[in-house]
């Protein structure tokens, strides 16, 4: 069946554009006059000149993007404009193409009759389930204005906390590649000519200028077998960091480094109450809650202690006392969400935890920031003394036999 590009204008006289297939072009009318446009552009797709969808795999919607259309939806449904008519308006400002046409279909599919969360399970690449699971609730309770408010607001505190731990390593990874480019320069480009020139002339390499110049010498003959042999140790990485096992050990590995692993491990928990008091308060039932909370907190250790906790729950036990059995999770954390249940304000004390742990999180990035720049530079200049010495070593030789060939002794 041959496919057609088609130009449209709905009931409101606003243009649409899209692809569909047809058996032919009158049938292809028939089927936008049913959807609610009126046709006034259309034509076949010619095979292989669609560059459109051959860049489409490569096309993404990234988090800004994502940010932007849930603060927007919220604003527009305040405004008193129906869940149609606010992804019509969102389908023609935003930017990207992608993500402009996804909110387009769900535009004709809530046209059509479905619900709004009904037809966003059709775009799980793009809308997480916890946003699904969002509107649902929303739709159920008619408080989808509120729900949409509550999950825009945990969207920027949640890309506010990964730009913190992002922010605490920028800097260090910026000295540490500058410091690995200059030395592999020196290596490669200075220490051998500067070595070579003392052999020629018989002085005897110190060891430290002798290691040097062999390493220079072994990256300067054998680079493109050190590149292949890392790419390939990246992506054996990679592949096993995918695996089930892999990812587990990964996370493991992440929570034990000094200093950063507990960084890693607060700012987990803390997206974990946020994202579980948020939806408590919602209205999503605890289980489903749960299950959504494992798929997003984003540490395979701290996800399998969910799992348990689901489990637990299923059998009718208490939050907490599964997460104190773990041992995963903070004693304090823990009390808190016992005090939680107790009271009847889980969702409460869950966004209490967030926000301590938030907190948290930023008082340890700018703690981590100031110990970790000096330790970079006290490296770095080890590193250059190191290189400085295997240079004027041979100088002090070259410098004692002048000495003794002037004075015969």
């Amino acid at each position: 069946m041959p496919a057609y590009v088609y130009k449209a204008r709905d009931g409101a006289g606003r243009r649409v554009k899209g692809t569909m297939e047809a058996d032919s072009k009158p049938e292809l009318a028939e089927k936008l006059n049913k959807l609610g446009y009126m046709p006034t552009e259309v034509a076949e797709t010619v095979p292989g000149l669609n560059f459109g969808s051959l860049l489409e795999p490569f096309e993404s919607v990234g988090t800004d993007d994502l940010i932007v259309f849930n603060v927007q939806l919220p604003n527009l449904i305040h405004a008193g404009l129906s869940i149609l008519s606010c992804l019509n308006i969102l389908s023609e400002q935003t930017g990207n193409r992608k993500l402009r046409e996804t909110i387009g279909s769900i535009s004709r599919s809530v046209e059509n009759g479905e619900s709004f969360s009904a037809a966003l399970v059709a775009h799980p690449k793009i809308f997480p389930n916890l946003f699904i699971s969002m509107v649902k609730a929303g739709e159920a309770s008619g408080k989808l204005e509120t729900i949409l408010t509550r999950y825009a607001a945990y969207c920027e505190d949640q890309a506010e906390l990964r730009q913190k731990v992002k922010g605490a390593l920028f800097y260090p990874m910026i000295l540490l590649f500058a410091g690995i480019a200059v030395t592999l320069f020196i290596v490669t480009a200075v220490i051998p000519q500067f070595a070579e020139i003392f052999m020629k002339v018989g002085i005897p390499l110190p060891l430290p200028t002798l290691l040097l110049y062999q390493v220079g010498m072994t990256i300067k003959q054998f680079w493109y077998s050190l590149i292949l042999f890392a790419a390939v140790g990246w992506l054996g990485f990679k592949y096993y960091a995918g695996t089930t096992m892999g990812r587990f050990q990964v996370d493991r590995l992440g929570l034990a480094l000094p200093g950063l692993g507990l960084l890693f491990r607060r700012a987990a928990i803390s997206r974990f109450a946020r994202t579980l008091g948020m939806l408590v308060a919602s209205g999503v039932p605890i289980l489903q809650s749960l299950e959504i909370v494992r798929e997003v907190i984003g540490n395979d250790v701290l996800a399998r202690t969910i799992g348990n906790v689901h489990a637990a729950v299923e059998k009718g036990e208490r939050i907490s006392e599964s997460l104190r059995i773990s041992r995963e999770f903070p004693v304090d954390a823990v009390q808190m969400i016992s005090v939680g249940e107790e009271t009847g304000n889980l969702d409460e004390m869950l966004n209490k935890i967030s926000d301590f742990y938030d907190r948290s999180v930023g008082y340890m990035v700018k703690k981590l920031t100031t110990v970790i720049e000096p330790l970079m530079l006290v490296v770095m200049g080890c590193l250059i003394g190191f290189i400085m010495a295997s240079m004027l070593l041979p100088m002090f030789d070259m410098m004692k036999i002048l000495r003794q060939a002037r004075t015969g002794f």
